[in-house]
């Protein structure tokens, strides 16, 4: 199978490599190094990724990251590299493809378009179509505070409805895949994407919090 995931790793370990551990990401308030640490976490302390969904255990996550961003930043990015341990499944190849495609080419993006030399990459028909199926499964849930309905519309691919129409009317968002996608995940100010729709619309849909928050 294609692995998609696993080439976004990759690729994304290459750029935190370059830049160092200092270097913006468009994660509010993080640096390379704090990214890095969020992946290491996320792939070999699921014990601690609670902490982001539960008040309770928020500060022993956030120490848990700090302390890993402030050490060794070329050894925890050699670590991010190698993928989840063997006893998560996570470092099965169809289980990472489904959960963590989108973590890792949203994530290599937040770096590379923070940069001020960055271009958009042309991403192979096979990634823009399984980041389309991605982007399917979760619509709903990313564009859930959308103040409009939402229709997604990746030319070539397909058209999807994100969010009904309430008060409000409703916005076609169009774009490839991996546009869409970084839109979705809260990085509309970065996304090439087109809006078609009433201007107050719109309005409405850019300035609505979307993604997991």
């Amino acid at each position: 199978m294609t692995r998609h995931a696993w080439s976004e790793r990759q690729q994304l370990c290459d750029e935190l490599d370059r830049l160092g551990p200092d270097a913006p990401t468009l994660c509010e308030g993080w640096a390379t190094r704090d990214l890095a640490a969020h992946l290491f976490v996320r792939d070999a302390r699921p014990d601690l990724g609670i902490g982001a969904f539960l008040p309770l255990l928020g500060g022993r996550l956030q120490r848990e990251r700090d302390k890993l961003a402030q050490g060794d930043y070329r050894a925890l990015v050699t670590r991010v590299r190698a993928g989840a341990p063997a006893w998560n499944p996570v470092s099965r190849p169809r289980i990472d493809e489904l959960a963590n495609l989108v973590e890792f080419f949203v994530h290599h993006e937040d770096v590379r378009r923070a940069q001020p030399s960055w271009a958009p990459r042309d991403l192979a028909g096979n990634e823009q179509r399984a980041l389309w199926a991605a982007l399917r499964r979760t619509a709903r849930l990313m564009f859930r505070k959308a103040g409009t309905g939402v229709v997604l519309v990746a030319p070539g691919v397909g058209r999807h409805s994100a969010r009904l129409p309430d008060e409000h009317g409703t916005v076609v968002l169009r774009g490839t895949p991996a546009e869409l996608v970084l839109f979705a995940y809260g990085r509309g100010d970065h996304a090439d994407v087109q809006f078609e729709g009433q201007a107050d619309d719109v309005v409405m849909l850019r300035q609505s919090k979307l993604g997991l928050g």
